[in-house]
């Protein structure tokens, strides 16, 4: 069975002459800065002061907790017991959140936060294709409020 090889090294090899790829500039549209070319013709810096990707996302979310049995309740009867900061509360606080099917879920992670607070914070990196088929990445924290059920 023959071995493949990429062109570059076949080329090489024959002695040919091979041009490096470069990628050309652009100027931002909006602030004039040189920049890799996109699909808005923006930088970054720009593209976010057009555009939230994070608009209309839930920010603040209560959910009922019990502390006897430390569970969580997901609506409408279902308890679901899990510990703070583990894999299975971090499924639980991203499945209450409305309107995330919008933007792409990249990654999700607890922020510390101080387990007397009744406060659990997550913070999430989402992705949207916005302005000509540019993809954002943009970050934003979720803090839930543990309601105690007794």
């Amino acid at each position: 069975m023959p071995v493949r090889r990429n062109t570059a090294a076949m080329a090489e090899e024959a002695g040919m002459f091979m041009v490096p790829q470069t990628v050309g500039t652009v100027l931002c549209c909006k602030c004039g800065i040189p920049m890799a070319p996109n699909a808005a013709n923006m930088c970054v810096k720009c593209l976010r002061s057009e555009v939230d990707i994070t608009e209309g996302l839930q920010k603040h979310v209560i959910i009922m907790h019990c502390p006897e049995c430390n569970s969580y309740l997901q609506p409408p009867r279902t308890w679901i017991k899990a510990q703070l900061e583990s894999k299975e509360l971090l499924t639980f606080c991203v499945k209450r959140l409305k309107n995330l099917n919008k933007v792409r879920l990249v990654h999700a992670e607890f922020i510390w936060t101080e387990p007397h607070s009744k406060r659990i914070k997550v913070k999430l990196k989402v992705q949207k294709e916005v302005l000509n088929g540019a993809i954002l990445e943009q970050s934003y924290v979720v803090e839930y409020v543990q309601q105690e059920h007794v």
